[in-house]
């Protein structure tokens, strides 16, 4: 697969109301120059496949030219890209934050930051 003029880009769980106001803050401080993909998006599902692997739901992960990297593996990259973007803007993002699991208590935000710092992979 083919990324070179697709990165960078986020894959985030799009089916998580927390994870979708991730992807939307990211994209508003990346001024919409970064491709956010959801985890189960017919892309997504591809990237998973082909590159990611079988733990890729279990994290959030950014895309560059180099590495893929996964969780708290990709807080440092994915700010300095945030800093750094140069890229032109790609095609208008829509990023869907409706949610029908229960991912706007309490409980589910420390759950899923919990997740964040837990989980790191780099490919």
């Amino acid at each position: 697969m083919n990324l070179s003029g697709m990165t960078p880009m986020v894959i985030f769980d799009n089916r998580c109301y927390l994870c979708a106001k991730f992807a939307k803050m990211v994209n508003f401080l990346a001024r919409g120059r970064f491709a956010i993909i959801g985890h189960y998006s017919t892309l997504g599902q591809r990237l998973r496949d082909e590159i990611l692997g079988e733990s890729a739901l279990e994290m959030f992960w950014f895309v560059n030219k180099k590495n893929a990297y996964g969780g708290r593996a990709a807080l440092l990259p994915l700010a300095i890209a945030i800093v750094s973007a140069k890229t032109p803007k790609p095609e208008k993002t829509e990023i869907n934050d409706t949610c029908s699991q229960e991912c706007k208590t309490v409980k589910a935000v420390f759950a899923r930051s919990f997740s964040l710092f837990s989980n790191s992979k780099k490919i």
